[in-house]
């Protein structure tokens, strides 16, 4: 027998390893919970949109398409942008269809982020932000959101900008939070922006998911955002089809250009037939235009139901997910790590949740976790019933 072999690795990512929403729905599946953890439907989409699908490939749409993608689905997003957020994105050089928002981030990071530039990240955050960052060489500068409401700080922000800083990672509507960027919000980075070169990395991929009369603020609706930001959507969260990852990354034609160099080495171009059934359902602007009321109505169903609990709702102004304070319950394991909580909620009364601490470098425990409620209303009264135990 030869001797086994040891393979001399150093790891690219030495602080990472099974993410908390495999775990958490794992566990789930384990205790046979209902899983309010991962942030996905448990319903299907429209049936016209997977007919739209197999006629696409019955027509014959099975090859590769472009590397920028399809032609009619960058026109139907230009249009979608002009028409939400009055700016006009030429479809040949600005628009670009990817593998989904996770790789929209993570091509983005990579053609900007050079070794030892600062990159500046609002936490809690997504996961993938500063996994992708040191991937790229770049060095992770966090800012806390305001605790409780988690809106930006942006005397910290200030603080931290420097001739190093090569970007920053926005996120609204913001996972996990539910907090939604206004207006004012977005002026004050405009002009904390102005007089640096420091590149806009806007996440909106919960862009059509903004509750009780407000409208999402995109970077592309400011002149002096739009100009330095990739802008980033996800077809996969406005159509209820989180599998087939289908997103765009907006942005000037410069910036395109350097996005689109790495994009081809990395997943070269996307799902042809479902690039022309997404073209072909853009046509009909009635599915996003009605997403907010239709997330309002389950939002509204889950937080009356959790309000006799003693579960503390925290705002949840935007997205499919809400956060509650867990510092008021009366049984004991209140006191446990937000991530023992969580293991404990799953196992004893049958719902999974995520802790907040997981979108901390830091682990940052401040009694909070988050569910989310993008499931059938059976399932959340399902939830509702169990959770009714504490």
């Amino acid at each position: 027998m030869t001797a086994a072999f040891t393979p001399p690795l150093t790891s690219r990512l030495p602080n990472v390893g099974t993410t908390i929403f495999t775990v958490m729905s794992a566990l789930a599946t384990e205790a046979g919970a209902v899983n309010l953890g991962q942030g996905f439907p448990d319903f299907g989409c429209d049936p016209a949109l997977l007919d739209a699908v197999t006629e696409a490939m019955q027509a014959g749409h099975n090859q590769y398409p472009p590397m920028p993608g399809i032609a009619a689905l960058r026109q139907a997003m230009a249009a979608k942008m002009q028409a939400l957020y009055g700016l006009a994105y030429e479809p040949a050089t600005e628009i670009t269809v990817t593998a989904g928002a996770t790789q929209a981030i993570l091509t983005t990071i990579l053609a900007v982020v050079h070794p030892g530039d600062e990159v500046i990240v609002l936490e809690p955050c997504y996961d993938s932000y500063v996994p992708n960052i040191e991937l790229a060489g770049g060095v992770v500068v966090r800012v806390p959101l305001t605790p409780g409401s988690f809106r930006p700080d942006f005397d910290r922000i200030a603080t931290v900008l420097s001739p190093r800083t090569r970007a920053i990672i926005i996120n609204s509507p913001h996972n996990p939070s539910g907090m939604v960027w206004s207006a004012a919000d977005m002026l004050q980075l405009q002009e904390l922006l102005a007089p640096t070169n420091v590149l806009l990395i806007s996440d909106e991929v919960y862009e059509h998911m903004v509750f009780d009369g407000q409208h999402h603020q995109s970077a592309a609706r400011f002149p002096g955002l739009a100009a330095r930001a990739f802008i980033i959507s996800s077809f996969g969260k406005t159509y209820h089809v989180t599998g087939w990852k289908v997103g765009t990354v907006v942005a000037p034609a410069a910036l395109t250009a350097e996005f689109r160099k790495v994009h081809q080495f990395n997943v070269f171009t996307v799902n042809t037939p479902m690039q022309h059934a997404l073209a072909r359902y853009m046509a009909d602007p009635a599915p996003y235009q009605g997403l907010s009321a239709f997330y309002q109505r389950k939002r509204d169903l889950f937080r009356d139901g959790l309000a006799s609990t003693r579960l503390r709702l925290l705002p949840s102004e935007g997205t499919y997910f809400q956060c509650v304070d867990i510092s008021a319950l009366a049984v004991p394991e209140r006191d446990l790590p937000e991530a023992d909580f969580c293991q404990w909620l799953t196992r004893e009364i049958g719902v999974a949740a995520i802790p907040l601490s997981a979108f901390y470098g830091s682990g940052f425990d401040q009694r909070v976790v988050r569910f989310c409620f993008a499931k059938k209303d059976e399932t959340l009264r399902e939830a509702l019933a169990r959770l009714a135990r504490l």
